[in-house]
């Protein structure tokens, strides 16, 4: 089972890590050689921000993909929907959207009372726009409960058209309903392997709901603290310290799930990026394609308890 390494920038003191552009295009070659397939764009300054560092990454690279935050409600499903298909032409097909919930305008909690469950309706909403606009032949009308279109339309679609790859994540029922939905892949919440297990098992039991079950891939969050660590978590994602031989260790039992993304943080200086590519992304690599050669039975990699994994 192939296994692919997401980089996900940190916020260091200047605000961003494409703070220097000049600067960053030397580290995202570096991270494209390392071993790395994705990058997550998710820069503090807000969504057109990120679409500005999002393309201009997909032009000073040649395989790595983008990840691009991205939430409902700052622009309108028509606007988003011409920049996100140019983005991916630009890009020739190396775009994904990551949807992220926030609470709505406090222009709109006057209009309607603000709640989790209304946050997670318009984004349905605002996928199911995006997708009808990335794949209909002749303008249409939409009126929602969010949003009215009139003669939507978008004349040049993307490589994928409306299969771009969408994310989700979330826990509760309502997030999870959405996400079954429209999720091509599911960012996990941090936990033990057997909560990762059991949150896998909800989001495929959700999706399959709308007979995408098989469809589903899993991504986690780790954060990998390379020169040790004795804080506490910050339960955004899953905590690892030690040399890269050790946190590959503590990667397999996660791998055994079927989890098939790692998207990796706390590591934006150049020596940690090429030091856990050039061993962590091969030492899990090559200890995966050892496993299926010799036909492991399941869970066989969950040996190791996960105390000692976050042991710093």
């Amino acid at each position: 089972m192939a296994i692919e390494f997401t980089h996900v920038p940190g916020k260091p003191a200047n605000g961003s890590f494409f703070y220097d552009f000049a600067e960053t295009a030397t580290k995202l070659s570096l991270i494209e050689d390392s071993g790395f397939r994705k990058l997550v764009v998710d820069d503090p300054a807000g969504l057109l921000t990120n679409m500005d560092i999002a393309a201009q990454t997909l032009d000073r690279t040649g395989s790595l993909e983008v990840v691009l935050t991205h939430w409902a409600g700052v622009i309108e499903p028509t606007v988003a929907a011409r920049q996100l298909a140019a983005l991916d032409r630009r890009g020739g097909g190396r775009l994904s959207l990551r949807m992220l919930s926030e609470p709505l305008e406090d222009s709109d909690a006057e209009a309607r009372p603000v709640g989790h469950g209304v946050v997670w309706q318009r984004i349905d909403e605002y996928l199911v726009l995006l997708k009808r606009l990335w794949s209909n032949d002749r303008p249409f009308d939409h009126e929602g409960a969010f949003y009215s279109v009139r003669g939507g339309f978008v004349p040049r679609k993307g490589p994928h058209g409306a299969d771009l790859v969408i994310r989700l994540g979330g826990q509760s029922g309502t997030a999870l309903k959405v996400a079954g939905k429209h999720a091509d892949v599911f960012e996990l919440a941090a936990g033990s392997p057997d909560e990762v297990r059991q949150l896998m098992e909800r989001a495929r039991g959700a999706a399959a709901e709308h007979g995408r079950g098989g469809r589903l891939r899993f991504a986690l969050p780790v954060r990998i603290h390379a020169d040790g660590w004795s804080g506490t978590p910050d339960h955004k994602a899953v905590e690892i310290a030690g040399p890269p031989a050790r946190i590959a260790l503590a990667l397999l039992p996660y791998a055994a799930l079927g989890i098939e993304e790692f998207m990796i943080g706390g590591i934006d200086r150049p020596g940690e990026i090429a030091r856990i590519g050039r061993e962590t992304i091969t030492l899990v690599a090559n200890s995966l394609a050892r496993r299926e050669v010799e036909i492991p039975q399941p869970g066989a990699f969950a040996a190791t308890s996960f105390a000692e994994h976050r042991a710093g």
